[in-house]
């Protein structure tokens, strides 16, 4: 390892020289307090801009044991230190000037959400934060003056302000730590009280915006009827109370506007801890639920639907369904087994996003279209046996079909945000209001051993020129390219990822966009099953990190942790041969 003398005599020899001498550059430098890596110095100053991470040993860092004694506190400290570091270099990025991305010093902007994150991992050795910096330069020349103020007067700034306990408010970090030990705790007590969601009392459930993801200013705060409120014990708040959602199938309705929808995408993304300030610090999910809608036009490989269709009219076999170009009702019922296969115990529906024809046939449809002449068998008919039998419950949003009520074991009317529980006066109803139940065929586990392939573009041919002879090549070297939160592409195909509602940040795409380039290159092999795979890399990414899909001797920051879920819909997502 270098001195940061030595860094810096080296910024001087090669000022005004041709823009690739920046790469003389990369290595270690010991400065006060902290290591500094250049990781990957980039080709011009137009190009992406250089990976650069500092490394701040524990005692130089010397934050208490109590905020880097387990996983769960290191993380809460990793999320906390991220933004405080964010907050400081905000104040720098672009005061070195030159030409196209010179000065740009680029960290990760966390959102509502606590992720694990590249970009600042908290360790018993101590403290790594990754982030990008644009090398400046006038035109192509380098300009290695600017980027001794980033590196010599901006950085020190930034990293001592940061990643010093001594300079932090103590007060701010200990409340970060102990609201995550809080909603862990929360979230482990779910199961024994018979629970798969809680939402406390005075949580602040709608947004901003629709492209806000911050609490709305002076609206209404939820309050739990009182036949739902559970009360608990919290290690650091005390007693909480709030609305206790019971496992089997619980039925959220109302009127338009009143918060039905508010109210689910609050549970979809309580599968994560929320910062203190967004409202909805307190409404804990089970850790496996997933947000379930139709997807037309998904790309489905071996699935066994055969629980929801059976007996179409082209002969397909539905026990092994395959299809370049779903339908609504065959992509919700392939998704639903996709979701049983990646462990998933509580599925949320909203009717607005699912297939009509998939959730429910009403009687007079049952009388025109006989049950023999109708592949489909409903959500309806299902649900009750996925939860007596598979242990998976329900949280289901309606708003035009009453057939719902028969079904449900919890009915929650939403009523200007505020839940009211008419459970009772439902089923009172219900006996005035009789459905003709179809008789679905007896409920029995899918099976699934799903091999995975490699797609078409997984190895190229080539003619020798002086034989004419066809070689066939090496597989080509796959890129990522991340196209938002939405999806990314590995090498010429494709990954749409749209609707998968609980990825919630571009750089769990990102991530995803890396495991899946790992599988490619070292997992699919024709014998490995989907589910081989997906718990393999979910098993190293749980014991080793992010890291372990890295290409080279680094990972730079930009990926944060995807849950198995995410890791399971983005492998049934890859089109392969």
């Amino acid at each position: 390892m270098q001195s940061s003398r030595e860094l810096q005599n080296q910024l001087r020899s090669i000022d005004h020289k041709s823009y690739p001498a920046y790469k003389a550059l990369r290595g270690s430098y010991q400065f006060d307090g902290y290591q500094l890596n250049i990781d990957h110095v980039q080709g011009d100053p137009f190009a992406a801009p250089s990976h650069v991470s500092v490394f701040v040993p524990a005692s130089v860092a010397a934050f208490p044991e109590y905020a880097v004694k387990n996983d769960l506190t290191r993380q809460a400290l990793s999320d906390f230190l991220a933004r405080q570091f964010a907050k400081q270099v905000n104040q720098y990025t672009f005061k070195a000037k030159g030409s196209g991305k010179s000065g740009l010093i680029s960290v990760t902007q966390c959102g509502q959400e606590v992720l694990y994150r590249t970009a600042c991992e908290v360790t018993n050795k101590g403290i790594t934060a990754r982030f990008a910096v644009g090398f400046p330069a006038n035109g192509r020349t380098i300009n290695a003056r600017e980027l001794e103020k980033i590196l010599f007067e901006y950085l020190p700034v930034c990293v001592t302000q940061a990643f010093s306990y001594k300079n932090l408010n103590a007060k701010a970090v200990q409340a970060a730590v102990e609201l995550a030990e809080d909603q862990d705790y929360i979230r482990k007590q779910l199961d024994t009280m018979g629970l798969v969601a809680f939402v406390a009392d005075h949580a602040v459930l709608p947004r901003e915006s629709g492209i806000s993801s911050k609490p709305m200013k002076n609206s209404v705060e939820f309050e739990s009827p009182e036949s739902l409120r559970v009360s608990m014990e919290l290690p650091h708040k005390g007693t909480i109370t709030g609305m206790g959602i019971p496992k089997g199938i619980t039925l959220i309705v109302g009127g338009g506007y009143h918060g039905k929808s508010t109210l689910l995408t609050a549970l979809e993304l309580g599968v994560y801890n929320h910062i203190a300030g967004d409202g909805r610090e307190y409404v804990i999910t089970d850790e496996s639920a997933l947000k379930m809608r139709s997807e037309d036009g998904r790309f489905i490989k071996d699935v066994d639907i055969s629980m929801f269709i059976n007996d179409l009219p082209n002969k397909k076999d539905t026990r092994c369904f395959s299809t370049e170009d779903a339908s609504g009702s065959t992509s919700q019922a392939a998704g639903i087994i996709e979701g049983m296969e990646a462990g998933s115990r509580v599925f949320l529906l909203d009717e607005d996003t699912s297939a009509t024809n998939f959730m429910v046939r009403d009687a007079f449809m049952q009388r025109v279209v006989s049950p023999d002449k109708e592949p489909i068998t409903p959500f309806l008919s299902r649900a009750k046996a996925l939860y007596e039998q598979a242990g998976i419950s329900t949280i289901l949003v309606a708003g035009s079909s009453g057939a719902f009520f028969h079904i449900a074991d919890t009915v929650i009317q939403m009523d200007n945000y505020r839940p009211v529980d008419i459970t009772e006066k439902a089923k009172a109803l219900c006996a005035s209001f009789p459905i003709s139940e179809e008789m679905p065929t007896p409920f029995s586990m899918p099976q699934s051993h799903r091999i995975m392939t490699k797609d078409a573009n997984g190895a190229t041919r080539r003619r020798d020129y002086r034989t004419g002879a066809v070689k066939k090549d090496e597989p080509e070297r796959l890129k990522v390219k991340v196209m938002g939160r939405d999806g990314f592409a590995l090498g010429k195909q494709n990954v749409d990822l749209r609707y998968i509602e609980q990825l919630i940040d571009t750089e769990q795409t990102a991530a995803l966009g890396i495991m899946l380039k790992y599988a490619v290159e070292k997992l699919i092999d024709g014998k490995r099953t989907l589910s081989d795979i997906a718990e393999y890399m979910i098993t190293q990414m749980q014991k080793k990190g992010l890291s372990f899909f890295a290409e080279g001797s680094y990972i730079p920051g930009g990926y944060a942790m995807p849950r198995p879920q995410e890791i399971y819909a983005c492998l049934n997502r890859y089109r392969r041969a």
